[in-house]
């Protein structure tokens, strides 16, 4: 298996489990940029400092 069909396993294996590496970028919509990226979880950084 190539490395790429080996992350693409992996990454199908990770999206049935319950908690994932890249959970708290659920909300981002597919094909945001880096700035949106950054915006967004300066957000939720923003928020949770406030708690």
């Amino acid at each position: 298996m190539t490395d790429v069909a080996e992350r693409t396993a992996e990454a199908k294996t990770h999206d049935d489990e319950s908690e994932r590496d890249d959970a708290h970028l659920e909300d981002i919509e597919e094909g945001a940029g880096c700035t949106e990226i950054w915006e967004h979880l300066s957000e939720k950084r923003a928020e949770t400092q406030s708690r």
